[in-house]
């Protein structure tokens, strides 16, 4: 009994076999149909079946000239800021700032521009007050050399006197000038280093060096 029982088994795979071949392709066939009205009618974009297919040309565009100016004032605006924040917060001895970007990515290149000059400007000033600092030009200091350059010069900081040997607010002759760390000419410094001068040479030796303004 057990030979025919195999043989019927053995005929019954076999007759299967075609039928789920056929019913695989039927699936495949109607997936195919419904992805193919599904793409007709607009409901979902269609499904590239072949996997095998090279990519298309991937075009980069580049930044115009214009934009590229802009990327570079941003950067340079940045770059200021982050200095005059520095340098203001070791003049009022506090915590520096943080800058933010977004905004300025939003301004134009003539507002980048103007903004950037007007913060290297405030860089010298706040420099210059930082000298002023350490050099001891305090508000008190500040009067009384006003009061020896209205009597030495008539605070006019390109006096020449002396047949030539004081020049400046302050009459310098050189040898002081060299001394307090000045450089060149005292009569072509400017005025804010004149005085930033004057403030070194009063704290070392008072106001001896002007006899008869002192």
């Amino acid at each position: 009994m057990k030979g025919p029982l195999i043989a019927v088994i053995s005929v019954g795979i076999a007759a299967a076999a075609p039928a789920v071949a056929v019913s695989a392709a039927q699936t495949q066939s109607h997936t195919q149909s419904k992805v193919a009205v599904v793409a007709a009618e607009g409901t979902a974009p269609a499904i590239n079946t072949n996997l095998h297919q090279a990519p298309g040309p991937v075009t980069v565009q580049t930044p115009t000239q214009t934009e590229q100016r802009h990327i570079r004032l941003v950067h340079r605006f940045l770059r200021l800021r982050h200095r005059a924040n520095r340098l203001i917060a070791k003049r009022d001895r506090r915590r520096a700032r943080v800058v933010s970007t977004p905004v300025q990515l939003q301004w134009s290149n003539r507002g980048l521009k103007r903004a950037i000059r007007k913060l290297r400007k405030r860089v010298v000033r706040v420099r210059s007050q930082l000298r002023a600092r350490r050099a001891g030009l305090t508000p008190g200091v500040k009067a009384i050399l006003e009061r020896i350059a209205a009597c030495e010069s008539k605070g006019n900081p390109r006096a020449i006197g002396g047949g030539g040997s004081f020049r400046g607010k302050y009459q310098f002759n050189y040898g002081t000038w060299r001394a307090v760390g000045g450089k060149g000419d005292p009569a072509s410094a400017s005025e804010a280093e004149q005085d930033r001068r004057a403030a070194l040479l009063m704290k070392r030796s008072g106001t001896s060096p002007w006899p008869v303004c002192g």
